[in-house]
């Protein structure tokens, strides 16, 4: 019983119920708050990894882009996507079994 006793009498103490009334504020209510700034870091951390994200497409766009700038390229892209071919060759398309399934579903 002693010990309610002296909590209640910490909380009748000007100082201490302002500081408590200011850290509750300052946590939840302020538009500096704690959530808000936990919010805006999860929302910075969601931003960094969307650019490193796009950083890497560019460079896999400039590697494509360097290898398209050749004749070589053109002519292994025309091959490899479009099956192109010249017009003294044969082109032979060869399936294995598991890419048959993956078409099918």
């Amino acid at each position: 019983m002693n010990t309610k006793r002296s909590y209640i009498k910490g909380f009748k103490n000007i100082f201490v119920i302002i500081i408590v009334v200011f850290a509750v504020w300052m946590l939840f209510f302020d538009a500096n708050s704690w959530l808000i700034h936990h919010e805006l870091n999860t929302e910075m951390d969601d931003l960094e990894a969307e650019k490193e994200y796009y950083k890497n497409e560019i460079e896999k766009d400039k590697k494509a882009i360097k290898e398209l700038s050749t004749e070589e390229g053109i002519e292994k892209l025309a091959r490899e996507k479009y099956y192109m071919k010249r017009d003294n060759e044969e082109i032979y398309i060869i399936e294995y079994e598991d890419s048959l399934k993956n078409k099918q579903q």
